[in-house]
C-alpha cells in the first residue's frame, strides 16, 4: 500500500506515443497510486515492494520474467482490451499472479464497425464518395464549366 492507502499499480507511461489516455489515468489514480516504468526503473529497489498490480495498455508494458522476478508483492496483471496472446500465462501464473481481462468490452463496437464496412463494400459508399468529392468531370471528361451542379445535387449524387 502507498501512503495515501491506496493499491500501488505500475504502467508504462502517461500520453505520448506508448503511453495510456490522460482521462484512463485520472481514473486510475482515483483507485491507485500511480507508478510509471520510468519512475520504477529510477527507484527499482524502493519501488519493487509497493507494486501489487500491472496495468497493461495496448500491450505494454511488456510483462516478461525479469519484471515478475523484480515485484515480490505483485498480484494481478490488469489487460486492458480483448485478448491476452501477448502475456505468457503459463509463465505469469507460475509467479502465483492473476491476469484480468475484458473479453465482451469491445463486441458491440467491433461488430458495428464490421456491419458498416459490410454496407460500405455492398453499396460502393468509398467510390461513390470519392467520385462525389473529384466530380464528374474527373472521371468522365466532362468539362467542368458544363456541369450545372449545386452543393445539393452532388450531395444526393454522392448517396
Amino acid at each position: 500500500m502507498a501512503e495515501d492507502g491506496l493499491p500501488t499499480v505500475l504502467i508504462l507511461d502517461i500520453g505520448g506515443t506508448h503511453g495510456m489516455l490522460e482521462d484512463l489515468a485520472a481514473l486510475l489514480k482515483k483507485h491507485f497510486h500511480v507508478i510509471t516504468m520510468k519512475e520504477f526503473l529510477g527507484n527499482k529497489e524502493e519501488m519493487s515492494k509497493k507494486i501489487q498490480s500491472i496495468f497493461v495498455f495496448d500491450c505494454r508494458p511488456t510483462v516478461d520474467c525479469e519484471l515478475l522476478e523484480s515485484l515480490p508483492n505483485l498480484k494481478v496483471i490488469g489487460n486492458s482490451g480483448i485478448g491476452v496472446d501477448h502475456l505468457d500465462l503459463k509463465m505469469i501464473l507460475s509467479f502465483g499472479v492473476k491476469v484480468t481481462n475484458t473479453p465482451h468490452a469491445v463486441a458491440d463496437p467491433t461488430a458495428d464497425i464490421g456491419m458498416a464496412l459490410i454496407l460500405a463494400s455492398a453499396r460502393r459508399l468509398v467510390e461513390d464518395n470519392v467520385l462525389n468529392f473529384l466530380g464528374l468531370s474527373y472521371f468522365f471528361g466532362i468539362a467542368h464549366f458544363c456541369c450545372d451542379r449545386d452543393d445539393l445535387s452532388e450531395s444526393i449524387f454522392g448517396m
